[in-house]
């Protein structure tokens, strides 16, 4: 790759050489796992590249090369999970600043804006930014950085992220993208003028649910070095094998979305006809919202869907308990198929009040669809289905 330049080549080929040449002196075609903590100098300051593994490491290079490549972007930086990515962005901000933050978030993001970061004197507004008009009236003069995940977590709102990076532009803030639901094979935020890329590598670019990371990905020079300078001072990076476990995830992504989606895309449509189904929430459905705005910001709608379960908590409880291929475990992005109850699970730390007034109710469950068969998968929630009918 290091003759190649990657904005000439498709992301399937970036997914699998970003970053990853072959070793210089054996010729291992696979990055090396570098454990060293430490690095010998010549001499005072003298050193090959690297001193300490906290400031670098050969193995987390490679793959913030890789996530750069992968996001179009100048810079990638890898964190220890996508919480300490999102940590590193705020820390760029000071005590008085104002974050705008859409509504519907992954239960983590909000519990450090609303919880973490709010004694620290930093303000986050959360809001639906279906409209991006909503985003400009919310402007303040304290106002220094926009926030969205598009699709959201967990209600797959579609945000427009080529309007929203207009009016950040204009206003001079930059615009942070969450793009883990979507990951950069279905959905490239740089490109429609959003400042940074945040992602949790532990769902769909590591793929195979033993890893737990984070990553930035910029063109931002500037904002790079900052992030540089908060990943070496707060020291939230990954460990080299965990690198390695996410560079050799991250080969199959592409394919592996490809199952992802026509499984969603399946199940979303069979879901929409169940009798106990009240709501299915996907953007590859017609009747989805923003539906079209997916398709046009999107190549492909993802393997995220939550719908609502007729018969409230119970109907659900018992629907979770009788899955037997899907797992009822947290997370997602997996080669297995996972289950979840949003308003107990992972968006317990949202108050009651504000996850009713974004539809997470007691009978909402999140998909997370892996790659196994979809009709397997079917005849679980089948099995679900008649479970929740019996209460």
């Amino acid at each position: 790759m290091s003759d190649l330049d990657p904005s000439t080549l498709k992301l399937d080929t970036l997914c699998i050489h970003a970053g990853q040449e072959a070793d210089p002196l054996t010729g291992a075609v696979m990055t090396p796992i570098v454990l060293s903590s430490t690095f010998a100098q010549d001499g005072p300051g003298e050193h090959k590249g690297y001193d300490y593994s906290r400031a670098g490491n050969p193995t987390r290079n490679a793959l913030e090369a890789c996530f750069a490549a992968l996001e179009g972007g100048r810079h990638g930086i890898a964190f220890g999970s996508g919480c300490a990515a999102t940590m590193a962005l705020i820390l760029t901000l000071k005590a008085g600043d104002h974050v705008l933050v859409g509504d519907d978030v992954y239960g983590g993001t909000f519990r450090i804006f609303d919880k973490v970061m709010k004694q620290f004197g930093i303000d986050a507004t959360f809001l639906d930014m279906s409209d991006p008009a909503h985003v400009r009236a919310a402007l303040r003069p304290q106002t220094r950085m926009i926030w969205m995940e598009t699709p959201s977590n967990p209600m797959l709102k579609i945000f427009d992220i080529a309007a929203i990076a207009d009016i950040a532009r204009k206003a001079q803030l930059p615009l942070v993208v969450d793009n883990t639901f979507a990951t950069p094979v279905l959905q490239q935020p740089l490109s429609l003028g959003a400042t940074a890329v945040v992602h949790s590598t532990t769902k769909y670019l590591n793929g195979h649910s033993d890893v737990v990371g984070g990553a930035i990905m910029t063109s931002d020079d500037a904002l790079a070095e900052r992030l540089h300078f908060v990943q070496k001072a707060a020291g939230a990076v990954p460990s080299p094998f965990d690198c390695y476990l996410v560079l050799r995830g991250v080969k199959t992504l592409a394919v592996r979305m490809e199952r992802h989606v026509a499984s969603a895309r399946k199940v979303a449509e069979r879901l929409t006809l169940h009798p106990q189904v009240a709501r299915v929430h996907y953007p590859g459905l017609p009747s989805h919202p923003g539906h079209a705005l997916a398709s046009k910001q999107m190549s492909g709608p993802g393997g995220m869907l939550s719908f609502e379960l007729r018969g409230g908590l119970p109907a659900a409880t018992a629907f979770l308990k009788a899955l037997r291929i899907f797992a009822c475990a947290e997370s997602l992005g997996g080669v297995e198929s996972l289950a979840e109850h949003p308003a107990i699970m992972t968006h317990a730390s949202i108050p009651a009040e504000a996850r009713a007034q974004l539809g997470i109710g007691d009978g909402l469950l999140r998909l997370s669809l892996g790659i196994e068969s979809s009709d397997d998968l079917w005849a679980d929630l089948e099995r679900g289905f008649a479970e929740a009918k019996r209460i």
